[in-house]
C-alpha cells in the first residue's frame, strides 16, 4: 500500500494550495482519511478528517473556515483545499488512511509528507 501526497509548495500569506493524496495497492476499500501536519519542533497534529461517505468531517479549530477536506472514492484520493494561508500553517503535511484489505483486515497508513511553506 502506498500513499502518494502532492501539492505542497511555497506560497505567500493569504494564498491558497491544494493537497492531494492517492492510495494505491491491492486493497478492498479505504475508510477514514485525513490530513495531519507537523511544524518544526512541534508534535504532529490533526488538521482534518473525513469518513468514507463524507458524512462526518472534523477540522482543527485553527483551520476551520479556511481549509476544506474532500475525497473521491473512485480514485481513493483525499484532498485538502487550503485558503487564506497563514505563516503558522507552515509544516509538513501528512495524509493518513484507514485501509481495508480483501481479507477484511485493516491497517493505518501514512503518506510521505509534503512541505507547505507560507511566507509573510
Amino acid at each position: 500500500v502506498q500513499l502518494q501526497a502532492s501539492g505542497g509548495g511555497l506560497v505567500q500569506a493569504g494564498g491558497s494550495l491544494r493537497l492531494s493524496c492517492a492510495v494505491s495497492g491491492n486493497i478492498f476499500t479505504v475508510n477514514d482519511m485525513g490530513w495531519y501536519r507537523q511544524a518544526p519542533g512541534k508534535k504532529r497534529e490533526l488538521v482534518a478528517t473525513i469518513t468514507r461517505g463524507g458524512g462526518s468531517i472534523n477540522y482543527a479549530d485553527s483551520v476551520k473556515g479556511r481549509f476544506t477536506i474532500s475525497r473521491d472514492n473512485t480514485k481513493n484520493t483525499v484532498y485538502l483545499q487550503m485558503n487564506s494561508l497563514k505563516p503558522e500553517d507552515t509544516a509538513i503535511y501528512y495524509c493518513n488512511a484507514d485501509v481495508v484489505f480483501w481479507s477484511l483486515g485493516r491497517d493505518d497508513h501514512w503518506g510521505q509528507g509534503t512541505q507547505v511553506t507560507v511566507s509573510s
